[in-house]
């Protein structure tokens, strides 16, 4: 069984157990999108989301996100919650201030803002 590293997080509030959940997979560039999908409709969160390699080599990642039952082309809650996880975790390099990334979606570039 492989083994994949994700963090969950409670999007939208300050308090645990509270606002909106979501699951972020910190490297999904290898799975498929039927794979994707599987853990998605497993996990049954609103939303499930997936870091993947970015297919333009100015952006940061390419962001795909599931519902349990289909992937959508962009979402709010799950783009703030990544780039919070990405930040928190020191995924990509910050600087004190303003930090600009792109997220690539299936909607098409994301600007996001990390201070």
């Amino acid at each position: 069984m492989k083994t994949l590293k994700y963090t969950l997080v409670d999007v939208f509030t300050t308090q645990s157990f509270g606002g909106n959940q979501l699951a972020v997979f910190h490297d999904g560039s290898n799975l498929t999108t039927k794979t994707m999908q599987q853990i998605a409709n497993e996990l049954n969160l609103s939303e499930t989301a997936f870091i993947c390699s970015p297919k333009k080599p100015q952006n940061q990642i390419n962001l795909r996100i599931f519902t349990p039952q289909v992937e959508l082309p962009i979402a709010g809650h799950p783009t703030i919650g990544t780039a919070f996880v990405m930040a928190y975790l020191k995924m990509l390099p910050t600087q004190d201030g303003v930090n600009e990334w792109v997220f690539e979606e299936e909607h098409g570039d994301i600007s996001v803002t990390v201070f």
